[in-house]
Parts: structure tokens; sequence; C-alpha cells
């Protein structure tokens, strides 16, 4: 049993910001004059112009653990990773860190505009910790991570936004920190690079490295994250199983139906009714294992004598990414109710939260969408796909071995990440 204490500790944080600059220069000048005087200023209250950032706010982080910290814009998500390290202070409650922190919070922070990206290395490694000795011998993986290649002796503010972070994130991660921060600056890098970071995110975590992760991406904290916060609007609305939290994250519409309509209907020609998943035996289901049958049935309803269109399928992740989708041949719609009948033989997708859009549309398709309805569906492997946490797809594969004495044929199953 692990009874070592937490790396990080928030515990009842709270941090408020001024929407007015006039306000923020006098609060400012007020608060150095109190401290000057030994006056003790009160952050537990809010004064004129004031609001919470974070309000309220509490979680640990175990050693060796990924946590996914996931919300709307404003919700409070990079003011907590900032207070982490030390660049805000909280207002109220406290936070305890056990270990050497490296951090990628903003994008160039740290590095001075007129000096070479070589002399950043030099000063961003020392700030993160390293000695010069550490750098010298880190210095040629520290460029050849970050890809920049001549650029290195260049002014770093002729960089664009993408190398800032090549560079700005290569340094962390080859810091060797205990606890790793970063925010959503991953986003700003090109898909090769992308990948490149999500690896040694997995190489870090492998051996031992504790990390906060700040992000939009709800694949990338799907499939890195141990356990996520979901915030909103500064308190916490929901903290656990990366999936539940992305797919609370995604809920467009708060009613309890898993049904949930995305226009209002009353002017258009032909509606979706309403829609039902069944598995192969036609039992109604909201959870699905990968590799079985899903039959969907779409109910329509025309308002018009003949409209001659396509139904289709759409299935997204939790938070809206386009999966797949397909269309029927074209059909009529005739005045009055109807229904449609879609087989998908093989739901060949991985553990999580999705959704299953059905809509229909005329000749033109994605440019002539008359109505669509969407219901959420979970896809719950259980014990019999052992290989399901990262990727998306799921395909069977044969595997053939051989050796000089024997040739056989094994069959097992496996994900294809995506």
């Amino acid at each position: 049993m692990n009874n070592r204490p937490p790396v990080i500790e928030a515990e009842n944080v709270s941090k408020k910001f001024c929407r007015g600059l006039k306000q923020v220069m006098a609060y400012g000048a007020c608060d150095v004059a109190r401290d000057f005087l030994g006056i003790r200023s009160d952050t537990k209250h809010l004064r004129s112009g004031e609001f919470w950032a974070v309000d309220d706010v509490s979680f640990q982080v175990n050693r060796g653990e990924t946590l996914g910290i996931i919300g709307a814009n404003g919700s409070g998500k990079s003011t907590i990773l900032k207070m982490l390290n030390g660049i805000y202070l909280p207002d109220a409650g406290e936070i305890r860190i056990r270990g050497r922190a490296g951090a990628l919070i903003e994008i160039g922070a740290g590095f001075h505009p007129m000096l070479t990206g070589r002399e950043n290395v030099y000063i961003n490694g020392a700030i993160l910790g390293m000695t010069g000795k550490q750098i010298d011998e880190k210095f040629d993986r520290i460029v050849d991570f970050s890809d920049i290649g001549d650029f290195i002796d260049s002014p770093v503010r002729h960089y664009s936004s993408g190398m800032y972070v090549r560079l700005g994130f290569s340094i962390a991660v080859h810091c060797e920190p205990e606890i790793l921060l970063v925010d959503e600056v991953l986003a700003v890098g090109d898909a090769l690079f992308f990948n490149k970071c999500t690896n040694k995110i997995r190489e870090l975590t492998a051996r031992g490295t504790t990390i906060v992760l700040v992000s939009h991406n709800m694949w990338l904290i799907q499939t890195m994250c141990d356990r996520v916060v979901l915030l909103n609007r500064g308190k916490v609305e929901k903290e656990g199983e990366p999936i539940e939290c992305a797919f609370a994250y995604a809920q467009i519409d708060p009613v309890s139906s898993p049904e949930c309509e995305i226009q209002p209907d009353h002017y258009l020609p032909v509606v979706v009714r309403h829609m039902e998943l069944r598995d192969g035996q036609g039992h109604a289901i909201a959870v699905v294992k990968p590799d079985s049958p899903l039959r969907v049935s779409i109910g329509y309803l025309c308002r018009k004598e003949l409209i001659r269109g396509h139904v289709f399928l759409r299935v997204t992740t939790s938070d809206g990414y386009p999966l797949y989708t397909s269309y029927s041949e074209a059909m009529d719609f005739k005045h009055g109710e109807g229904a449609v009948k879609a087989l998908i033989p093989s739901f060949s997708l991985l553990r999580g939260e999705y959704r299953i859009w059905a809509g229909i549309c005329g000749a033109g398709k994605e440019a002539d969408r008359y109505h669509e309805r969407q219901i959420k569906i979970s896809v719950d492997p259980g014990t019999d796909f052992p290989d399901s946490r990262y990727g998306v797809f799921y395909n069977r594969v044969e595997w053939q071995i051989e050796n000089s004495r024997v040739s056989r044929i094994k069959t097992r199953s496996n994900s294809a990440g995506v």
C-alpha cells in the first residue's frame, strides 16, 4: 500500500481578479500600503468590480499520475496552472507541491525576444533548475527534439508561434521535472510535433513523472489522463474518470433524456422524430461492446407531399469530433410519418462515450441538411479487449508468427489509434 502523500495538493483554493484597470491600480496601491503598515488585507471577500476566477477548488495528484483539467474558456484552468507554478498566489486556500516542477503554460514564457534560441535555452534551462553543465549535455537533444534547425542561432522574435512551442516544450521535458504542468499550447504545433509531444509525455509518465494537463482536445484527455477535473465558472463541476468528465463537458443540453434535438423543427419540411438503438437480437441498448452489431431505427415526419433526399448517420466523439458519416441511397419522403433502419454490422470503436447523429438531407447532402437528432451511446469492452486504452477504432488483426520449425496463425484483438 502506498502511504506517500500526494505530490500536489490544492485545498479550497480561490483566486480573484478585477475587471477594470483603474480599480486594479487603486486596489493594488491600497494593498501595498496595507502590507507596508502591517495591516492584513482581506482576500476572502470581493470588492467592487472583482470576480472569482477560481472559487474554492480542491484536488490532489499522486506521484506518477496524469491529471487532466478541462472546461470552457474562462473556467479557471490556466489560472490554476499558474498558481501551481507559483506565478499567482491564491487569495484563499493552500497549495502544496512536493517535487521539482517544470511548466509549459504560455507560448514563449521566459524567452527574451532579442536573444537567440541558443541563449534562451540556457536562460530557460537555468530557470527550470538545470545547471550549465546539464544544459551543455542535453543541448543537442533539446535542439533535435524541437526541430528548429539553424534557427537556434536566430533571435526568437523571428520565431513563429509553433517554433516558440517546440523550443519551450523541448526545454521543459529535458529538464527532467518531477512534475510537469502543460497548458493548451500544444494545439499550436503541427501534427508530427504533436505526436512527438504525446509520445514524450507517455515516456515521462512511465518514468514516474507527475503531469497536470490542460487541454480542449478530448481525445488527448481521454487517452493520456488517469483522472480529470472539470471546471465550470471557476468551480469544480465534476471529478473522476476521463470518459465521464469529457462527456459531461460536451453536454449541450441539460435535459436528462438521452436524445437531444439541436434546432426547433416547427417550420422544417421533414424532421427526425425519434431514434432507437438496438443490438443484434433487437433489444434496446445504450451500451455496446466493440465489434458488435448495432441497429439504428430512425423515425421521421414529412410535412410536404413529397421530398426526395437521403438519410444520414454520423458518429462523433463526445465532444463532437466527427469519426465517420454514412448516407442512404436517394429516397422519397412522403407526407406523414415513416421510419428507416440502419444496420452497422460491426461497431468498431473502443471504450468511450460517443454520439450518433441521424438526419435527413436533400441532394446536396452536407450543404442541404433539413434536420438531425442525436443520441448518446457508450462503448464498454469489459474484459474481452485488454488493449483498449489507447486509440478510437477497433480492428481485428491476424498475426502470423513464423520460426524455423513451426508456422502458425494466432488471432487477437488489437486497437488502432488515430
